[in-house]
């Protein structure tokens, strides 16, 4: 389980997140929702450790802790707005250069990868590069990525942002696959809908924030 408690974050003096808390069961998806300008991806950001609170403590299982040493753990995997692949890889090595960046066998890399591929119905783009694939397929990948360091806890922010309407219905029924299969998983999104569709508990995020 993991436990946010007291988090603050301020930015150039305004308080973005106030004495926050917030708890992720094992095995369920918590959506994070509310409009634009809350919060939802500051506070993302400092779950997944690309942000820093100001105040407040980070716990997994009851033990005290911080992102960055979860994600060097393996613990979390993130799945970014804008996709964040690398434009000079192919899908595949987008997905296996994690993976062997911590000491992963570039076979042992490759073969999870087609497995993830398949899983995902990319097999056909494995040697493809970004610029060439949908924002479906562009989706897919991110969270092959983020899948390929066997993370406990996945974090998605607007996961559906980018996609038409039958497409997110698509990412709603892998999401609901995932958690079916015991993944936890944070999504922030402002689509009220796909939270209904995903979510065991849904999170609004305070009104009156800015950033």
């Amino acid at each position: 389980m993991l436990e946010l408690k007291g988090i603050n974050k301020q930015f150039n003096g305004t308080a973005i997140l106030q004495n926050l808390d917030l708890t992720v069961a094992d095995g369920k998806t918590l959506a994070i929702v509310g409009p634009s300008g809350v919060g939802k991806t500051t506070l993302l950001r400092i779950i997944s450790g690309l942000e820093t609170a100001d105040a407040g403590t980070i716990s997994w299982d009851g033990t005290a802790t911080t992102p960055a040493a979860l994600r060097e753990k393996g613990v979390l995997g993130v799945v970014f707005q804008n996709f964040g692949l690398f434009p000079q890889y192919t899908v595949r090595r987008n997905i296996t250069l994690a993976p062997t960046l911590h000491g992963k066998s570039q076979a042992d890399a490759d073969k999870h990868a087609d497995e993830l591929l398949d899983r995902l119905s990319l097999t056909d783009q494995a040697d493809a590069f970004p610029f060439t694939l949908s924002g479906g397929q562009k989706q897919r990948v991110a969270i092959a990525r983020a899948l390929a360091l066997d993370p406990q806890v996945l974090l998605y922010d607007e996961p559906t942002s980018a996609l038409d309407p039958a497409l997110r219905d698509n990412v709603a029924a892998m999401l609901n696959q995932f958690r079916d299969g015991g993944m936890t998983q944070v999504v922030v999104t402002h689509d009220m809908d796909f939270a209904a569709k995903v979510a065991d508990t849904v999170f609004t995020m305070p009104n009156g924030k800015k950033g």
